[in-house]
């Protein structure tokens, strides 16, 4: 029988990973649906919530071959990134001008 939880299929902290499948759900609703517009959404909510966006990233490539145009999709999620993160990094917040 298989697991009711389809999104399951990565190995970490499950309490993550059920933000992420909740997050994917919301913006994409399931995988098939994940596209290059909603991939974008989907990594805004990660960041919201304070999941890192590359371990996002990392899960959405895990499960590339359930996501449609996978090619595609992941161009988008890599200038994302390159967007919203320093060399993949979490922006770092600027020094107080008064320093």
């Amino acid at each position: 029988m298989r697991n009711q939880n389809e999104f399951n299929d990565f190995s970490t902290d499950s309490s993550v990973v059920n933000k992420m499948e909740d997050i994917l759900r919301a913006t994409c609703g399931t995988w098939q649906n994940c596209n290059q517009t909603n991939v974008q959404s989907f990594l805004s909510r990660c960041e919201q919530e304070n999941i890192d966006p590359q371990f996002c990233m990392n899960w959405l490539q895990d499960n590339r071959d359930k996501i449609p145009n996978w090619p595609d999709v992941s161009d988008t999620t890599r200038e994302w990134m390159i967007e919203h993160t320093s060399t993949g990094s979490p922006v770092s917040v600027a020094k107080d001008s008064t320093d």
